[in-house]
């Protein structure tokens, strides 16, 4: 995937009535009917200072929780072309997989730091782990970038107390769930009440406890329902670990143990709402006919089965805008600039009505 590509999806979806607003500051956001031309023009500008300050010298270390999830598997992707195009050597972009294991990841870390990498990019296995992870990078005296897995703000407020050049970039997952909750509720009690109880009943499938992102999509989700004046009922909350197939068996047992009670399900991501597919259909269920399943990243496979009317919807993680934050947040902490201590993203609502200029643009 290319910077072009980046763009292009920006502007098709500019054309659209699907709002989208690129990274910025805490405090500052642009809307896509903003970001069009000046994007594009930022952008070589951008190109041109990183071009002047020699990246192609600079040695840039990033650490993956773990290169199995379909959602890092992009994301990395993008980061790694996205540097490569302003200025950095492919040759000294190193990216590692903590492979789901915090101590792992941590020594590669700290293999990184022997290394005198200029920068880290790193999004953490357990974001429990950050003040440690902080600790040992700023006392190396390196710039730090996280991602995707968003440090608490304890660990935050001590980036900005002490000047340190430590960012977070991502997306608020708060967000996500939000508009998970409003695509279901979008769709009205007359239609998701199949069994007359004056409920939305619901199974919730979170994905890894210790991330804040699964917190946030699971309470966030249930509460857009209540907030548009919804009854709910949950028939069943597991933990899926963000994986297809762990998804798939929790899905199957819940449909087994309370049948026709279920009529919504809720994923974490779109992997697992992938498995949940699988065992709604071995069910013999049908979504949007006796039951509805959101997730949330927009993976080409969701895109292709909300467009086939298998899905309901998903939220689009824009791995585009997260990744070419980060790589500005590094290519500004490189070139001595003030750096946000926090740049979010928005996240896209993706539904029938936009699935498919989605899936072209990210294909």
């Amino acid at each position: 995937m290319n910077l072009k590509k980046g763009l292009s999806f920006v502007a098709a979806l500019a054309m659209s009535t699907t709002l989208l607003a690129g990274c910025g500051g805490s405090s500052d956001t642009t809307t896509a009917t903003d970001s069009g031309s000046s994007e594009a023009a930022a952008t070589a500008a951008a190109a041109a200072e990183a071009g002047d300050s020699d990246l192609s010298t600079k040695k840039v270390g990033i650490c993956i929780y773990q290169f199995s999830d379909n959602f890092m598997t992009l994301f990395r992707n993008e980061l790694q072309s996205y540097l490569v195009e302003q200025g950095f050597s492919e040759n000294n972009i190193t990216i590692v997989d903590g492979k789901n294991d915090q101590s792992e990841q941590t020594a590669q870390i700290q293999n990184f730091i022997a290394q005198g990498v200029d920068v880290l990019i790193i999004n953490p296995v357990n974001s429990s782990s950050a003040e440690t992870i902080t600790d040992m990078v700023v006392d190396a005296g390196i710039p730090l970038v996280y991602i995707n897995r968003e440090p608490d703000e304890a660990e935050q407020a001590r980036w900005a107390e002490n000047n340190w050049d430590v960012t977070y970039v991502g997306a608020d997952a708060r967000q996500s769930g939000t508009y998970q909750g409003e695509i279901i509720a979008d769709i009205g009690l007359d239609k998701l009440d199949m069994n007359g109880n004056g409920t939305v009943d619901y199974i919730m499938i979170e994905g890894d406890p210790e991330n804040v992102d699964a917190e946030y999509r699971t309470e966030y989700s249930v509460k857009a329902l209540k907030d548009a004046g919804l009854a709910v009922n949950e028939v069943d909350d597991q933990v899926g670990m963000w994986d297809q197939t762990k998804a798939q068996e929790l899905v199957a047992t819940a449909l087994q143990q309370h049948g026709d009670d279920i009529e919504v399900v809720f994923c974490n991501n779109d992997a697992m709402a992938m498995g949940a597919l699988q065992s709604i259909k071995a069910a013999g269920r049908t979504v949007g006919t006796d039951i509805y399943l959101v997730g949330v990243d927009a993976l080409s496979e969701a895109l292709e089965a909300i467009i086939a009317g298998e899905m309901t919807g998903t939220v689009f993680n824009d791995h585009f805008s997260q990744s070419h934050g980060a790589a500005d947040a590094a290519i500004g902490f490189l070139k001595g600039d003030t750096v946000e201590k926090k740049i979010t993203c928005d996240y896209v609502k993706v539904t029938t009505d936009n699935a498919q200029e989605v899936l072209d643009s990210v294909s």
